[in-house]
């Protein structure tokens, strides 16, 4: 009896033994499989953009960035947005076209963005327009070729429910807003610069960009606004380079043929690009220091440039990007939005504040 009583005994002592342990084990190995689930879960593309702040750069000034304010997450922004650019063949295009697609992908990741190039051609441009209308897109961001001709195709893509946003030019027909600096500005500025070098004395040939675009127009506007006060500045010749490059170089060469050493005292080109084209026909010419390079867009190479002592001012003219797909996450989101978002454009860059801003564009 004493025998099955120990042995009785013993079994319920192991049976305790075991029973605790397995509840130690089990204890453990909850704590194992729930530790996880105190981290941080795993960020998806939406968590991250709802947890990023939207950078509006620069030269966004204080009413820039309140008409800009998104109040939605960044996150809950879905719909279809078709941005048509007018040319991607010169390198303003072609940075605009990624910077907006990056800042697309960064910020609204259930955005989805339609891109179209132009190709300077409004015509090809308004065929874009409607195919953005057949996809049904919500929002449309507009670069337009010129400011008339895609009149009509922004007509019909309001008259679908579509709502536009016009950057970097403008267009004649009403539209939800209008994100750009003032290039009547732009060219006042940069032409006052000029002005002040030539010590209001000198013969200024100008490169204009393309016909019938808002900034070719309002650009010329503003250097005959700076130069008006000076009757010994005189403009002796203009003429269209499209925006290009090596157009640009061909016109200055031929003006260089026009008009012998010492009758140029300075070139105003509506951009860098052209400003580049026409140095490199006046460094083949030999006459970079007879004449001085004055330009607008402010990109990295005038930049450069001016570094290198080839060109002698630019004016910033602020790339609207991301400005313009944030005016889009807002409309999508039915927020209001001003009816022009002014970006800065009076910087002027020379040789004595260049360290302060290289860099800060594109």
């Amino acid at each position: 009896m004493k025998v099955k009583r120990l042995l009785a005994s013993i079994g319920l002592t192991v049976s305790l033994i075991l029973t605790a342990a397995c509840s130690n084990g089990s204890a453990t190995n909850n704590k194992e499989s729930t530790a996880p689930a105190a981290d941080a879960p795993k960020q998806t593309a939406a968590t991250a953009a709802a947890s990023v702040k939207i950078e509006l750069g620069k030269y966004c000034g204080k009413e820039c960035q309140d008409g800009l304010t998104l109040k939605a997450s960044p996150d809950s922004i879905k719909g279809k947005v078709g941005f048509a650019i007018a040319s991607l063949g010169f390198s303003y295009g072609v940075s605009l076209k990624s910077l907006t697609e990056e800042a697309a992908k960064k910020y609204f990741p259930n955005m989805e963005l339609l891109v179209g190039d132009g190709q300077g051609d409004p015509n090809v441009q308004s065929n874009i327009v409607d195919d953005f209308i057949s996809k049904g897109v919500k929002v449309i961001i507009i670069n337009a070729v010129e400011k008339d001709a895609l009149v009509p195709a922004i007509e019909r893509a309001k008259k679908a429910g579509i709502k536009v946003i016009s950057i970097d030019r403008t267009v004649n027909t009403e539209v939800g807003t209008t994100i750009k600096s003032d290039d009547i500005e732009l060219g006042t500025a940069v032409g006052k610069q000029l002005v002040t070098v030539l010590n209001g004395k000198g013969r200024v040939i100008e490169i204009q960009g393309s016909p019938g675009a808002s900034p070719t127009n309002d650009r010329h506007e503003g250097l005959m606004r700076a130069v008006k006060d000076s009757p010994d500045i005189k403009i002796i010749a203009s003429q269209y380079a499209n925006y290009n490059q090596s157009d640009a170089m061909k016109v200055m060469e031929d003006f260089l043929q026009r008009f012998s050493k010492g009758e140029v005292d300075a070139v105003f080109a509506q951009d860098d690009e052209m400003a580049q084209g026409a140095i490199q026909a006046i460094k083949a010419s030999g006459r970079l220091n007879e004449i001085k390079v004055f330009s607008t867009h402010g990109n990295q190479t005038s930049f450069d440039s001016i570094i290198k002592g080839e060109t002698t001012a630019t004016g910033v003219y602020a790339m609207p990007s991301p400005m313009g797909v944030v005016a889009a996450a807002k409309a999508l989101a039915g927020e209001p939005l001003p009816s022009f978002i002014k970006l800065d454009s009076a910087v002027v860059i020379t040789k004595e504040n260049i360290d302060k801003y290289n860099h800060t564009t594109y």
